[in-house]
């Protein structure tokens, strides 16, 4: 992974001049990220190149979270013309790899990153955040339709599958809940454990530009119902009672309605990015997704949703046709 032509002449002018540029990471977007080593310092290289990406949510973001006391990366320098930023390296231990190696540690860590959001959730949402509610909930399922259907040649009534997810997701709508800051992408692998922090602030976020304001049982079910690794079913249940005891919320009918609106919506995600941006190791990830929806459809609040798919998806274009 080559650095931006414009990198270092960035880095030169913010005190960086002689650092190494070590390539880090990409994601499903436009973003690629570098290390920047100079001695015992380091620093991570955001770029995200106009007019793909625009850096400004990701500062706005980040500058709220700590506001609200947690941890975000500090913005060290930006060029917001070439889509540049200097930020905090939180360093390599995400959460997804420290609980895969030492699984006894899974009920602790998801503990914090519950008790996050629940603090998170304390506090009024981020001001000018785009709403995250009933239309954009349904929009964002007619990605299953609109891709994965036509992907194994599933014809549907587009109306009928909306309408579905209408019943089910118009009383999560109206329940009354007071609407928060949703990271949108919270989950293990963009939630590192940075040294030297206890407590919720152990809990380094990432990957929060696209923050939205709507309702607290999203991101619960984002990180407990990840796309990336299994949440045993256990500390699944344990988690969503702690939330609830802790902000005195019924969210349980919630939970599962919008835990299925995000699985169905990432099938059809996943299939986007192999059919269109040709990513096809996004592949891999549809049996866990499925297994995931399978589950939650077995909830009563999913019986109008759980009967659509019945009709329409046969088992074998379901988990077994990714095997």
């Amino acid at each position: 992974m080559i650095p931006p032509p414009h990198a270092p002449a960035f880095l030169a002018a913010h005190g960086w001049g002689d650092a190494q540029i070590l390539p880090l990471a990409g994601d499903a977007s436009f973003r690629r990220y570098f290390r920047i080593v100079d001695g015992d310092r380091q620093a991570v290289l955001m770029d995200a190149p106009p007019p793909h990406e625009d850096p400004r949510p990701f500062i706005a973001v980040a500058e709220f979270l700590c506001e609200q006391g947690l941890t975000a990366p500090t913005i060290l320098a930006r060029d917001l013309e070439r889509g540049l930023l200097l930020i905090d390296d939180f360093g390599d231990v995400r959460l997804r790899e420290t609980v895969d190696e030492a699984p006894d540690t899974e009920a602790e860590h998801y503990a914090g990153v519950t008790d996050l959001l629940v603090h998170l959730h304390a506090r009024a949402p981020m001001d000018g955040l785009p709403v995250h509610g009933l239309d954009q909930w349904l929009d964002e399922v007619m990605l299953f339709s609109d891709w994965y259907c036509p992907a194994f040649d599933i014809e549907v009534d587009r109306a009928a599958f909306r309408a579905a997810w209408a019943e089910v997701l118009t009383p999560v709508e109206h329940d009354g809940l007071p609407r928060v800051t949703v990271l949108r992408d919270y989950h293990a692998e963009n939630i590192m454990l940075v040294p030297g922090k206890d407590g919720i602030t152990h809990y380094g976020l990432l990957d929060f530009q696209d923050a939205l304001v709507g309702h607290p049982a999203y991101d619960l079910a984002s990180v407990l119902e990840d796309a990336r690794r299994d949440v045993s079913p256990a500390v699944e249940t344990a988690m969503l009672a702690r939330y609830m005891q802790a902000t005195g919320q019924d969210i349980e009918n919630a939970y599962w309605a919008l835990a299925a609106q995000r699985n169905t919506r990432i099938l059809g995600v996943f299939v986007r990015l192999w059919k269109r941006d040709n990513k096809p190791h996004y592949k891999s990830f549809q049996p866990r997704m499925w297994g995931l929806l399978e589950r939650d459809l077995a909830h009563p609040a999913l019986v109008p949703v759980r009967q659509w798919f019945d009709a329409n998806v046969p088992a074998s274009k379901r988990a077994e046709a990714w095997l």
